[in-house]
């Protein structure tokens, strides 16, 4: 059975920075981990993905300011968040793309406010 934990999520002031970590367990090998993420009244939307390989894909909304990573060794993706906005504010979540199912992490919040 596949567990996603994740952590990292707080609150933040606009400009700063937050790093957000998701260790998947249960499972060796996948195409693809990435982050996605959901305002209140919103729906879930991509941020950023990474794949086996190492491609990643961002959300033009983050590009530049938003960096996904991950260590194979530790099944670890992680998402490096810097001069953070306000309308980044949302529940993040995590998501492994295996070649016959998807699984998603619990969410963390993360909030920017002032």
């Amino acid at each position: 059975q596949v567990q996603l934990v994740e952590s990292g999520g707080g609150l933040v002031q606009p400009g700063g920075s937050l790093g957000l970590s998701c260790t998947a367990s249960g499972i060796f090998w996948f195409l693809a981990m990435g982050w996605y993420r959901q305002a209140p009244g919103q729906q879930r939307e991509l941020v950023a993905v990474i794949t086996s390989s190492g491609n990643t894909n961002y959300a033009d909304s983050v590009k530049g300011r938003f960096t996904i990573s991950r260590d194979n060794a530790k099944n670890t993706v992680y998402l490096q968040m810097n001069s953070l906005k306000p309308e980044d504010t949302a529940v993040y979540y995590c998501k492994l793309t295996a070649t016959t199912f998807n699984s998603w992490g619990q969410g963390t919040q993360v909030t920017v406010s002032s």
